[in-house]
């Protein structure tokens, strides 16, 4: 099918707002997405109108693509046939067993799922071509001292190994969204980061702009600590008059990894609401 065709597919379709579908329509971009999947097992999320499924089959040695939608499903089922495709109608994070077993994601995903889909591909330890918000790309990719340098920043390059591919513009979707995206490709670092201390990392970079022992004290109550203790145990780390937002994401992590081993000399139980009993969080929300 052409560009030009899958314009034409479309209005046949209703896209739900609720589910974030703005479907790709320029070939070209799929086939610049394929090329990552070339004699590799893929995984997609969301085939949607099958633009990039089509491609992945041409290239991939295996293709499974998860759709949510039933009436995308029932379409593609219809229109895309491929020995290599293995198509899925179900909620992606609902997933379980060998079906997850993948080489690579390669995916246009709702900008909706963006940071849980990073935490995802964190936690299985798998390469990712996504298409995410333009914006969001930018702060993943922003270096300290940059504007746009954040949380996120810090855990993706703490994760990932990324390189930027391309910009999409709105105009090769549809519905065409109000906002730009960019194509990133996405290799897991193997890095081990404990819960404790992504959490400590989270509350530091709350706190971007102001030196790292006034950061710490301003995150005494989340720390179910005295602000007095806090303060004093901020004024032994090694980059207590750093500014996070002028620190690498390694220096950062070495700062929080300080931080905890310092607390943990104190006490063995820290209060309800400290690092070590809040959930964890992957930090890319």
């Amino acid at each position: 099918m052409d560009t030009d065709d899958y314009r034409s597919l479309i209005k046949g379709i209703n896209p739900s707002k609720r589910l974030g579908q703005n479907f790709l329509v320029n070939k070209s971009v799929a086939k610049t997405e394929a090329n990552f999947g070339i004699g590799r097992n893929v995984i997609e999320m969301g085939p949607g109108l099958g633009i990039l499924t089509r491609e992945l089959c041409k290239v991939a040695k295996r293709v499974v693509a998860v759709e949510k939608d039933p009436k995308l499903f029932e379409m593609l089922n219809e229109q895309v046939r491929s020995k290599k495709l293995d198509l899925i109608n179900l909620d992606f994070f609902r997933m379980k067993g060998n079906k997850l077993d993948a080489d690579i994601m390669i995916s246009n995903i709702p900008y909706n799922l963006s940071s849980r889909v990073l935490g995802w591909l964190g936690e299985k330890q798998m390469p990712g071509v996504l298409c995410l918000q333009k914006e969001f790309v930018a702060h993943m990719l922003a270096k300290q001292n940059e504007a746009n340098y954040s949380r996120l920043s810090v855990f993706a390059a703490l994760q990932f190994s990324m390189t930027y591919i391309m910009d999409v513009p709105a105009s090769d979707f549809y519905p065409m969204p109000r906002v730009n995206s960019s194509l990133v490709y996405l290799r897991p670092k193997k890095l081990k980061i404990s819960k404790k201390a992504y959490e400590i990392l989270a509350l530091i970079m709350m706190h971007k702009k102001k030196k790292i022992r006034n950061a710490l004290a301003d995150s005494s109550k989340t720390l179910g600590m005295d602000r007095h203790i806090v303060a004093e145990i901020a004024g032994s780390i090694k980059y207590r008059d750093s500014r996070p937002f002028q620190l690498s994401p390694e220096e950062l992590l070495e700062t929080s990894s300080e931080i905890l081993k310092v607390i943990n000399g104190r006490t063995n139980t820290l209060a309800p609401g400290s690092p070590s009993s809040r959930q964890h969080s992957s930090g890319f929300s």
